[in-house]
């Protein structure tokens, strides 16, 4: 959420930011009903001055032993009044809040700008281009099913299009994947592991950003007004909310490895074959709260952290910086790192590594105490430390062989009882 003051000392400014973020903008809308709040309390104002003012004239005339029914008749249509005024308050104080829970964080300063993807600046590549002993490399869909570890037919048999079947030594592959993730996250890079829940109120999917916006696109109950999850971030960096963190409290990292889902809306007929595009997911989440200073080295480590995994399992990729009209609704700044497939022929998202400024911070009302002891928003930010369908993807195309085996990369092994190789 932004800060009131500074949308209402800055008003062009952030009708631009919000044009860059192709959101609705709602900025005009905000400041009348906020005009019509700041007037309501002059006028509730007003009246609790008459009514102290009253009172006061009251106890001077019974002190005095005179007649004060006409100002008590008036004190209580005063005090009517202003509980009718407090009702208008808390009103427009909805209303307030439902239009700035809908305004989009602004980019950062020097985010290029663009519409959608075909704005992200590519910054960086890294490994070499694999080199086969054969023609046309296989999609993973046709390797899972060569080697009976991936299962698309029962998965949707089960639960529908949509959701992945994994079998035997890709189950374990996928096991080896995220306890790989974990081990490198909290064993180098400094993260306590967390095991959140799966399932979240609305308040936390509103504290990060999902909702109201993103509502379509979640699972949830009917009876409780819950939600699964779509993303560790959710409960990972709803954990703090509602508190003022101690002074020298931070940075605070934080690596959970969770299962995720989405509904896709909006997303029909895209990657609809194999894994790139599926309801449910597994991950490993890298959250950090910072002080504000420290923001934007702090996600700079974060995409390193990320990358990491990549390097170590000898997958080439690229690092693309997102646009202002390809961010999410949350993001100040934003890098997606992409995995190549040879299968697919393509290079796919397995991480974006974002930083929220103080924006999710607001929303969830944490703060931290500075060293004078003064609360202040943190700056929080996330990252995939990675998703591992797409990842899974890259390493059965990367590591497949002529015979349709695949080799499994060296840092999974010892993972996988020692094994080398996964063979039909």
């Amino acid at each position: 959420m932004l800060d009131l003051n500074f949308i209402r000392n800055n008003p062009e400014k952030v009708k631009k930011g919000v044009m860059l973020k192709r959101e609705g903008n709602k900025i005009d809308e905000l400041l009348e009903v906020d005009a019509r709040k700041r007037k309501l309390l002059h006028e509730c104002e007003q009246n609790r001055s008459k009514l102290n003012a009253t009172s006061k004239e009251i106890s001077r005339l019974k002190k005095e032993k005179q007649d004060a029914s006409e100002l008590i008749g008036e004190m209580k249509l005063v005090s009517q009044e202003i509980k009718e005024y407090e009702q208008k308050l808390r009103d427009v104080d909805d209303e307030l809040r439902n239009i700035a829970l809908r305004i989009p964080n602004l980019p950062a300063a020097g985010a290029p700008e663009g519409e959608d993807e075909t704005g992200n600046v590519e910054i960086k590549k890294w490994g070499e281009r694999k080199k086969f002993d054969f023609d046309s490399p296989l999609p993973h869909w046709d390797i899972g099913a060569g080697l009976d570890i991936l299962d698309f037919e029962r998965g949707t048999k089960i639960s529908g299009s949509g959701f992945i079947l994994y079998k035997g030594l890709g189950a374990r592959l996928e096991r080896a994947l995220y306890n790989f993730m974990l081990d490198l996250h909290t064993g180098e890079h400094g993260y306590k592991e967390i095991y959140p829940p799966f399932l979240v109120n609305r308040q936390s999917m509103t504290g990060t950003g999902q909702l109201p916006k993103l509502e379509d696109d979640m699972y949830k109950t009917e009876c409780e007004d819950m939600f699964l999850i779509p993303t560790a971030e959710v409960p990972v960096t709803n954990i703090h909310r509602d508190e003022i963190l101690p002074a020298g409290s931070l940075p605070i990292y934080y690596a959970a490895f969770t299962a995720c889902f989405r509904r896709e809306a909006g997303s029909h007929g895209k990657d609809t074959r194999g894994m790139t595009r599926v309801h449910q997911f597994n991950k490993v989440e890298l959250v950090k709260f910072v002080e504000p200073e420290e923001s934007f080295n702090e996600l700079e480590s974060l995409l390193t952290n990320a990358e990491k995994v990549l390097q170590l399992l000898g997958i080439e990729y690229r690092v693309l910086e997102l646009c202002s009209g390809d961010m999410s609704f949350a993001a100040a700044k934003c890098y997606d790192i992409e995995a190549w497939a040879p299968g697919a022929g393509k290079y796919l998202e397995v991480s974006s590594c974002s930083n929220f400024v103080d924006f999710q911070a607001r929303r969830m009302n944490v703060k931290f105490r500075d060293k004078n002891g003064k609360p202040k928003f943190p700056h929080t930010l996330n990252g995939s430390g990675l998703a591992l369908p797409r990842t899974m993807i890259a390493i059965l195309e990367t590591y497949q062989r002529k015979d349709g085996s695949v080799e499994i990369p060296e840092v999974l092994r010892k993972y996988m009882g020692g094994l080398e190789c996964i063979e039909k």
